[in-house]
Parts: structure tokens; C-alpha cells; sequence
């Protein structure tokens, strides 16, 4: 596997070499000063060019990077997709190389780089040819810290937690796993994780980022706490199921009780009681039952 230095050299040469690049930055984990390094971290590369249609056009350029493994070309999906795109203003190529290295490269016109150069704190100019890039602070994850929820947030989530596990409780019922896993995964679980992350951010005065998609959580959570976490991760096998659910239930109790305690609201002891039962009432169901209760 390529040195991260043997790949910032072959990334800069490029540039250097061809004039069509006038300029290179970086953002991304490797900006992060936060972020842990590991062998897993892409190179998350823009090239300010001065047009776009040259290199679009001859698709074996690439390969000056190393011998692909696989590429994804998201614009160029899109575009089959039938999404209206602009190839003249940027085009992205995710590059996974047979080294296990990864790039995902950017190219962008000077025009387009204006409009979104100042957006992410997490960016490092590399290369400026022309003095076109414009003067930024040291990269920071500050914009992707925890934000403290508002209490319309924080109510929202709660009742969307228990309001959705009717809907995992039926599906579980019913024997209907695919449809149970789903809802399950993309609400109540969903909403246990923005709590997770709202009191990893309340023990530490919202200061700290958890990673996109909390990849950072287990770092943050004491042991106890990971461990029940864990164990709301659920399986297809019925009573499995039910256990992680039961599990979120307890978690998400605990954890949302101390965040409302930080911020200052109250939390709603009615919807986790009433739901709590509900779902023990239904776990509990014959599967030729006639009522609920």
C-alpha cells in the first residue's frame, strides 16, 4: 500500500504537470485534526481546473493515479438517472485503487470552487498556482460538532421515538421482519442515535463531533452505556428482536431524561409510559389473538 506521502506527492504532481489544474485543496478526515488516521481514510481531493470537458472526455486520465480496483462516477449516474447536471461546472470521481489507497477527486471550475470553498471549515489548500484560492483559517471540525437541540427538536425526536415502536411492535407481530427491521432502523433507532449524540454533546458543552453517522460514539460513551447501545442493535429472530427493542426503550429513557435535565426541558414521562405498555401488551399476543386488549 502507497505512504500517505508517496500519494500527496503523486496527487501534487499531477497538478504541477498539467496546466489545465490551477490549483488543489483537500478536506475530509485527513483535514481533521480531531479525526483518528488509520489505513481506511480517503484522500478527499479537489482540482480547480479551467475547464472541465477535457478531462471528462478522455476517461483513461485516471489511471495515472494507479490501477483501479473499482470507480464510481456519481454525476455520470445521476445524469442516466435522468438529474439534470452540469458537467461544465464539476464532475466527481470516487477511485478505489488495488493498493486499498481511495481518492475521491473533484474537479471544479474556478467559478464553482468560489461558491463553495469558504463553506466547510474542514478545508487545506495544497497547491495555488495563481493566488486564486481565498485566505482560511487552519482546517476545524467546529461545523460539524453536536449542535444543542432546540426544545422543539428535542421533543420532536422523542415523540417520533416512541410514536414509530407501535409501528416495529406490528410489523414484529405480524411476522412482516422486513418491513419491522426498516421502521425500526430508520425511525426509533434513528432518533435513539440523535439523542446518543445529543448527550455525548451535552457532557462535553457541545464542543466535540461524533462522526458522520456517529462513527466517533463509542469513543465518547462509557462502557456501560456503549454496552446497552449495542444490544439495541436487533436481529430477525423474533424474541431477539423484541430484546433490543426493549433495550432502545431503556436507553433512550435514560439518555433523553438527562439531556432534557441539561437543557432545561421536560421530558415526556406520559408517551414513554403509555408506549412501554403498549409494547409489552403486544409482545405478550397470541399470534390468533382478536384485540390488542
Amino acid at each position: 500500500m502507497r505512504s500517505e506521502q508517496e500519494m500527496f506527492d503523486l496527487i501534487l504532481r499531477v497538478a504541477k504537470e498539467d496546466d489545465r489544474i490551477r490549483a488543489v485543496y483537500m478536506n475530509g478526515s485527513r483535514t481533521n485534526p480531531n479525526a483518528p488516521k488509520d489505513i481506511f481514510q480517503d484522500y478527499d481531493i479537489v482540482y480547480v481546473v479551467t475547464e472541465t470537458a477535457s478531462f471528462i472526455q478522455d476517461e483513461g486520465w485516471i489511471h495515472v493515479f494507479g490501477d483501479l480496483l473499482m470507480i464510481q462516477e456519481p454525476d455520470r449516474m445521476d445524469q442516466a438517472a435522468g438529474i439534470s447536471m452540469n458537467f461544465d461546472r464539476s464532475y466527481t470521481y470516487l477511485m478505489l485503487f488495488m493498493d486499498g489507497n481511495r481518492i475521491d477527486l473533484h474537479i471544479e471550475t474556478q467559478e464553482s470552487m468560489k461558491e463553495s470553498y469558504l463553506s466547510d471549515k474542514l478545508t487545506m489548500p495544497l497547491l495555488d498556482k495563481d493566488q486564486c484560492l481565498p485566505l482560511i483559517p487552519p482546517p476545524s471540525d467546529e461545523d460539524y460538532h453536536v449542535k444543542k437541540p432546540s426544545e422543539a427538536e428535542f421533543h420532536n425526536a422523542c415523540n417520533e421515538f416512541w410514536w414509530c415502536l407501535q409501528n416495529v411492535a406490528k410489523g414484529i407481530w405480524r411476522d412482516e421482519m422486513p418491513y419491522a427491521r426498516s421502521m425500526y432502523e430508520q425511525t426509533s433507532q434513528a432518533m435513539l442515535d440523535r439523542m446518543v449524540s445529543w448527550w455525548v454533546g451535552a457532557q462535553h458543552h457541545f464542543d466535540v463531533s461524533t462522526g458522520k453517522m456517529g462513527k466517533y460514539l463509542k469513543t465518547f460513551l462509557p462502557s456501560q452505556i456503549w454496552e446497552k447501545y449495542e444490544s439495541t442493535y436487533a436481529n430477525p429472530d423474533p424474541e431477539h428482536f423484541w430484546d433490543a427493542v426493549f433495550a432502545a426503550c431503556d436507553l433512550f429513557r435514560t439518555l433523553a431524561t438527562d439531556v432534557a435535565s441539561h437543557c432545561g426541558y421536560m421530558y415526556n414521562k406520559s408517551d414513554d409510559e403509555n408506549m412501554s405498555g403498549y409494547l409489552k401488551r403486544v409482545r405478550a399476543l397470541p399470534h390468533d389473538a382478536e384485540g390488542i386488549y
